[in-house]
């Protein structure tokens, strides 16, 4: 049995299971708090500690699916370009709305951190929440944060983002698909984003571009913030 879970394929069948898992039960409800991402982190997490296993056998197959995070993100670009009538149309309004959110996303956490009392190490390690896992990882050691904290807070403002987006579209009344994709790549990276291409082609390509040009804000502009 030891051997079993020490194999890299443990890790990569627990994985794909457990998602199964959750897109079964998101397909039978439809509902948005159903989240198949969430239920399969749920799910291993709850299978490793039962059987008392350890995290150390669950990457092995884990850091495997995790190399493939890179061209999933660079697929994204065929969404850009299919729409790339659009983004030229509204560039400046992309980009003036996904620094907005970026500034947004790392000032509220700045505001929050010396209302709480925390930090400088915990600061930093939050403040590139919302950009993907390889740009965050960058920021947070450069600023000196703790990693394991950096990767925690991408994880759940990408679910968060990927749950709440469509209802938060509703709530308040945000019709122009521009406006949707690049909210919620600005603020939930690609997490949020495979929500926005469920939403729609445009939702997918704006929150795309928004993924790339929030991780150039929060580059040049976590700094600030300490």
């Amino acid at each position: 049995m030891t051997e079993l879970f020490s194999n890299p394929l443990f890790g990569i069948a627990l994985s794909i299971a457990t998602y199964a898992i959750g897109m079964f039960l998101f397909r039978i409800t439809r509902h948005p708090l159903v989240n198949p991402l969430a239920i399969a982190m749920f799910l291993s997490g709850a299978f490793l500690v039962v059987f008392d296993i350890p995290l150390s056998s669950y990457d092995e197959g884990g850091t495997i699916i995790a190399m493939f995070l890179g061209p999933a993100t660079a697929v994204l670009a065929m969404a850009i370009y299919r729409q790339r009538a659009i983004v030229a149309e509204n560039l400046l309004p992309i980009l003036l709305g996904t620094f907005t959110g970026s500034i947004a996303s790392m000032g509220t956490i700045a505001l929050m951190s010396r209302w709480l009392g925390l930090d400088e190490v915990v600061l930093a390690s939050m403040l590139p929440k919302s950009v993907t896992t390889p740009i965050a990882l960058a920021v947070s050691q450069q600023l000196g944060g703790v990693q394991a904290l950096t990767i925690a807070m991408v994880i759940i403002t990408g679910i968060s983002g990927n749950i709440f987006a469509p209802v938060l579209v509703k709530l308040f009344r945000v019709k122009d698909p521009v406006a949707q994709g690049v909210a919620i790549g600005s603020c939930s990276h690609a997490v949020g984003t495979s929500k926005a291409l469920e939403m729609g082609k445009v939702q997918g390509a704006m929150s795309s571009i928004a993924i790339s040009f929030s991780g150039l804000c929060t580059v040049l502009l976590a700094p600030l913030f300490l």
